[in-house]
């Protein structure tokens, strides 16, 4: 039998092996390991399921990572690229030079359950290095992308994307933990949902989401105003962050593009963990942003900036967070005119409290009065409690009306409805059995 037979007859043998696991509802379900996956991604087709085994996938070995290059599922039928649900998972290992998972010209794709080591060898984890949307990265863990701070965990600043979901993944020690659109304005991040993630002890940003020039027309993306909804994720970082001119935020949003398509965009940052940043503050932004229900705690620095970075901070609402700070607490400055900038239902503790904005209904306290009010707003992170003591926080009802309208405006940190007498990110008070911030993925599933 000629070579090139012979190999067309081995591929179609494994592939009918593979398909014999059977096929579900919407496609088949094909068994991968280090040997074949490669030659299998190319045969995927709307609604398949590729099932890497657990095992190591070296390129030393010949396997380049993940590349996922001209695949496109349906908005019914994804493609799903997975590992086992427990147990071991697929281990994914970097190559110098090279990003692990890389994805361009690719659609309606679900990738989860497996493990990313760049080995620090200067690649990305995850990277889009051409057009992409409605991707799915989900229960990813990812490590060894912190040779420098200019390397990320996940990236999408090779082409416009939209439609992404992050969710439920750890990313430990990367230079950026997620980077989502270009440095310079260009190849916009639209409509993401970035839920349920731990993202820690990164040198710089947790997560920067860039600024946006006017979008390209043409390719696809969202035509009405659209949310990207940051929530439930836990943001830490610690002493191997970068200082001076190179500190960073954990969270950095850019404004939208000031007119045109996309200008109406709207950030939804709420029920996020803020833990730690000892060279910067937890988070700064710029136009169009809700933020509420957040727990933040910095004893060496300042909380939430709101101020110029791009451009100008447009439509803000901050209201019903906790915040402790040893520096500033909540500061908003530099506005655009015409645009309202709302303070209102936190409860913060902090050197300067409040600076700035459209004030009303806060609790304001020094950042050592939080231990008369709150639980235990202390570290360590394991016995960190930021519930309001009981009959703590208490005031006359707080007009909620310029908060209606964003998605679960009327839920606490906990997920419980909101008592709108209480100031701050919770509504009960004393210590409660609900959800506790913790260094680690909040559990799902993910909310509606």
């Amino acid at each position: 039998m000629r070579p090139v037979i012979r190999a067309w007859a081995a591929l179609l043998t494994t592939m009918a092996m593979a398909w014999a696991g059977g096929t579900g509802a919407q496609g088949r379900v094909i068994a991968a390991d280090p040997s074949n996956y490669l030659a299998l991604l190319r045969t995927l087709q709307p609604g398949d399921t590729l099932r890497l085994a657990a095992g190591t996938y070296d390129p030393a070995g010949g396997a380049p990572g993940l590349p996922l290059f001209g695949l496109h599922g349906t908005a019914g039928r994804p493609i799903t690229i997975t590992g086992p649900e427990g147990g071991a998972r697929p281990l994914l290992l970097g190559r110098a030079g090279y990003n692990t998972v890389r994805l361009a010209d690719a659609s309606h794709l679900v990738v989860r359950n497996l493990v990313i080591d760049g080995r620090d060898l200067g690649g990305a984890g995850v990277a889009a290095q051409g057009l992409t949307h409605h991707i799915t990265l989900e229960n990813l863990v990812i490590r060894g992308v912190g040779s420098d701070q200019q390397v990320d965990g996940i990236s999408t600043a090779g082409a416009p994307a939209w439609n992404w979901v992050v969710r439920g993944n750890t990313i430990v020690g990367a230079g950026t933990g997620m980077y989502f659109g270009n440095s310079d304005g260009t190849h916009p991040f639209v409509a993401g949902l970035i839920e349920r993630n731990l993202v820690r002890d990164t040198i710089g940003y947790n997560i920067q989401i860039k600024h946006q020039l006017p979008r390209p027309e043409g390719i696809g993306l969202p035509a009405g105003p659209s949310r990207t909804i940051v929530r439930r994720n836990v943001f830490s970082k610690s002493a191997n962050s970068a200082t001076g001119p190179m500190a960073r935020p954990n969270l950095l949003v850019g404004h939208f593009p000031t007119s045109g398509p996309g200008s109406d965009d709207l950030y939804e940052i709420y029920g996020n963990f803020f833990y730690r940043n000892p060279t910067e503050a937890l988070f700064q932004g710029e136009g169009n942003i809700a933020f509420y229900a957040n727990v933040m705690f910095n004893d060496a620095g300042p909380a939430l900036n709101i101020q110029p970075h791009n451009d100008l901070p447009r439509s803000i609402s901050i209201f019903g967070n906790t915040v402790i700070a040893s520096d500033s607490g909540i500061r908003v400055s530099g506005a655009a005119a015409g645009f309202a900038q709302r303070v209102f239902g936190n409860a913060v503790f902090a050197a300067v409290p409040l600076a700035g904005g459209q004030q009303r209904d806060n609790f304001t306290g020094s950042y050592a009065s939080a231990a008369a009010v709150l639980v235990a707003p202390q570290p360590p992170p394991e016995r960190f409690d930021a519930h309001p003591k009981a009959g703590a926080l208490r005031g006359t009802p707080i007009d909620a009306i310029p908060a209606a309208g964003y998605t679960e405006f009327d839920r606490d940190f906990d997920g419980r409805p909101r008592d709108w007498t209480i100031r701050g990110a919770y509504t009960d008070a004393g210590a409660q059995p609900g959800r506790r911030p913790r260094l680690a993925v909040e559990p799902g599933p993910a909310m509606p």
